[in-house]
């Protein structure tokens, strides 16, 4: 089976696949949270949560696995770097009171995923410290466990915590497809160039399609 993909069509396994849905997080997403609060246009990222709803009810429906992933850091910060917490150089800064509780600290409303991508029970949730979902978790052994070797990657942001995770993906021999409406950034400059990083020399670190083609895959 094949879905339409840049730079050419990417074939789909679906026993093999699974769907990561990346930081769907309140504070990112909705008004109010820390993105707004940091001067970002939150309905930049937002219009990506109809299309994650559509291709997550769809996946679901096929009984496929879907993971979920969250950026924070524990209570007690112990897992946040001081060069990770003086980036930005904002008088707000991570473990401080934010409009959600404490921003990017696990527990807090802001950090959980937004009601919209709520995840089920069963479906795990990586809660992970860093920007790529690989590192300090395991991702990498729930995927192996289960026969993984494609994922579809959706969620935010497309330059950073998408593409590091994409990255790191294919460091370790999966093969990702990102659907553009499911992705999203604060930056439409930021949107296109990290779509273009993904698929750029033939695909140097996946594919990019959309979420119509994926669910005309599983239809």
């Amino acid at each position: 089976m094949t879905i339409d993909a840049e730079p050419y069509p990417f074939e789909f396994a679906p026993a093999a696949c699974a769907l990561l849905i990346i930081d769907m997080q309140r504070d990112f997403l909705e008004p109010g949270g820390f993105g707004e609060m940091l001067g970002n246009d939150v309905s930049q990222l937002r219009r990506t949560i109809g299309p994650n709803q559509r291709l997550l009810a769809a996946w679901r429906a096929a009984g496929l696995p879907v993971l979920h992933t969250r950026e924070g850091h524990r209570p007690d910060l112990s897992d946040l770097p001081p060069a990770k917490k003086v980036r930005g150089r904002s008088k707000t800064c991570i473990g401080d009171s934010g409009p959600m509780g404490r921003i990017l600290v696990r527990g807090e409303a802001g950090h959980d995923i937004i009601p919209e991508l709520y995840p089920l029970p069963g479906e795990p949730v990586i809660d992970k410290p860093g920007k790529g979902a690989f590192y300090a978790t395991d991702l990498h052994a729930i995927l192996g466990s289960r026969g993984i070797r494609q994922l579809v990657v959706t969620g935010v942001t497309t330059e950073v915590c998408v593409n590091t995770t994409v990255r790191e993906a294919n460091d370790r021999g999966y093969d990702c497809l990102v659907p553009d409406d499911c992705v999203g950034s604060y930056f439409p400059v930021f949107q296109e160039m990290g779509l273009k990083m993904i698929k750029a020399q033939g695909g140097i670190f996946g594919w990019v399609s959309s979420s119509e083609k994926v669910l005309a895959a599983l239809r």
